[in-house]
């Protein structure tokens, strides 16, 4: 059991990487951990994933392909990193550790977002494919629940995103004069488009003279 298990629980509000990378004069990244700055905060939490990992999993060494289950505990449902760079931060902490050889052994990987703003962390399980099978199902709820729409990351434009989005909003406004566009998403007149797919889509002249 000892080689095919092994349970990780790192108290805090889990951190991304890619927030705190710095670059040399030569243009390549780096993370600093001994600057005494903000920047050295990923580097020691890497060090306390690592730390909390071996204490809490002595004599555990994973060598075979795993399977594992994150789950990460946000304290703010919206404010929180983005949890596909966290995975990657998490797993160079184990990595590190010594408890597994290379974060390339996880071939099957399920996360989950929960939220707690008392006690934030994140629950890690491995579990060796050689005796453990992975079986998960989705179902449909038997009430709707109130969504959580979430809006592009202020440092990038989404510009189709958020198009489709007004566009989609203006439709169900009632705005019925403008048309959406399939491909670029904006919305458009009907005197600047033209219907496609036997009147089921539309298609603006702008990306028509593109595509054509």
């Amino acid at each position: 059991m000892s080689n095919t298990y092994a349970k990780v629980i790192i108290k805090g509000s889990p951190i991304s990487k890619s927030n705190f990378k710095l670059f040399n004069m030569n243009g390549r990244a780096i993370l600093p951990y001994n600057s005494g700055k903000y920047h050295d905060r990923y580097a020691l939490y890497e060090e306390e994933i690592a730390y909390q990992c071996r204490s809490q999993n002595p004599s555990v060494f994973l060598t075979e392909s795993l399977i594992a289950v994150l789950n990460v505990y946000y304290k703010s449902i919206k404010r929180h990193p983005d949890t596909n760079n966290i995975t990657k931060s998490i797993f160079d902490g184990i990595e590190k550790s010594g408890l597994i050889v290379n974060d390339a052994q996880v071939t099957r990987l399920i996360i989950q977002e929960f939220y707690s703003a008392e006690n934030p962390r994140f629950e890690l399980e491995l579990f060796g494919e050689s005796i453990y099978a992975m079986n998960y199902s989705i179902t449909k709820k038997e009430e709707k629940q109130q969504p959580i729409n979430y809006d592009p990351p202020s440092n990038k434009k989404n510009t189709i995103g958020a198009d489709m989005m007004r566009a989609k909003s203006e439709v169900a406004s009632g705005c019925t004069s403008k048309l959406i566009c399939e491909v670029c998403g904006k919305s458009v007149s009907k005197d600047d488009c033209m219907s496609t797919n036997k009147g089921k889509s539309s298609l603006c002249k702008n990306c028509f003279k593109k595509l054509f």
